[in-house]
């Protein structure tokens, strides 16, 4: 392996002042099945990264237990320094409201309207009467309007949820995680029901909004050429464990063989030149 192969596949080192720093995560679901093996990651800067691999490779568990969606086994995730996972359930309550989860299946309220399902980010900061009653301070009804101008829903405020088409759906979905002005952004699966046009439209407003917010992004996603075009990093799963972790543009056909075994891949990822070229 040369000197810029080992570079590209060895994890990124630890920053004194890690945004999220993961050590030694590890999953075993019941029956014995490891779908994390051990895992270290650090993001020291606001940057959207993408975790690829194969289904089953660990990406989604990964994401889910960042915010203990899903229990790890063993290790520790620090946000800003604080351990989620040695948090009991009431500080976890608290931690979750700094951590915005974006779902493939979009987790909206189909009877509600986009209005009160994104201001439903903002249940967890709000009293219990007020949250019961929906009643929101007034400069959140007017940070959710700027946000569904921001995602491109404006007008759409009294609209049903059911009444929206899967790209819009998504967006709704973005604007309620930025509702928390969280710390960071999970990702899951943002594209897997989308047309490729769509795909590449949420994919570039969650950079945008990533880089506008200064809020990191884990994005888990399958189609690498989106993870090319619009993560600042990729990270590689197989089995578990990190065994890709680099800038975007370090893909390269042997990267994707160590991440998804042996394929041609040079119709899968655009060259470092292709990108120059457009840029021009």
């Amino acid at each position: 392996m040369s000197a810029a192969d080992a570079q590209a596949h060895a994890p990124a080192p630890h920053a004194a002042r890690a945004l999220l720093a993961i050590d030694g995560l590890v999953k075993v679901y019941p029956g014995g099945q490891r779908a994390l093996d051990a895992v270290d990651l650090v993001v020291s800067q606001p940057q959207v990264v993408a975790v690829i691999g194969s289904s089953g490779a660990g990406k989604s568990t990964l994401i889910r237990c960042i915010n203990r969606l899903v229990e790890p086994s063993a290790g520790a995730v620090r946000l800003n320094g604080v351990d989620i996972v040695a948090l009991g359930r009431r500080d976890l309550r608290r931690m979750r409201r700094r951590i915005g989860m974006i779902f493939q299946e979009f987790n909206l309220v189909e009877r509600l309207t986009v209005m009160e399902n994104v201001l439903s980010g903002r249940l967890g900061s709000i009293g219990f009467v007020a949250a019961l009653m929906r009643r929101y301070p007034p400069r959140d009804v007017a940070s959710a309007f700027e946000l569904l101008d921001r995602v491109g829903l404006a007008g759409y405020q009294d609209t049903r949820a059911d009444a929206l088409s899967g790209g819009q759906r998504q967006r709704v979905g973005i604007a309620r995680a930025l509702m928390q002005q969280p710390e960071l952004l999970l990702i899951d699966e943002p594209t897997a029901s989308l047309d490729p046009k769509t795909a590449r439209q949420i994919m570039r407003l969650i950079r945008s909004l990533a880089q506008e917010q200064r809020c990191p992004a884990l994005v888990n996603i399958h189609d690498v050429t989106l993870a090319q075009d619009y993560a600042d990093r990729v990270v590689g799963l197989k089995a578990g464990r990190v065994v890709f972790d680099a800038p975007a543009q370090a893909l390269t056909p042997q990267a994707l063989t160590a991440i998804y075994g042996e394929e041609d891949w040079n119709r899968t990822i655009r060259p470092v030149e292709d990108e120059a070229l457009e840029a021009s």
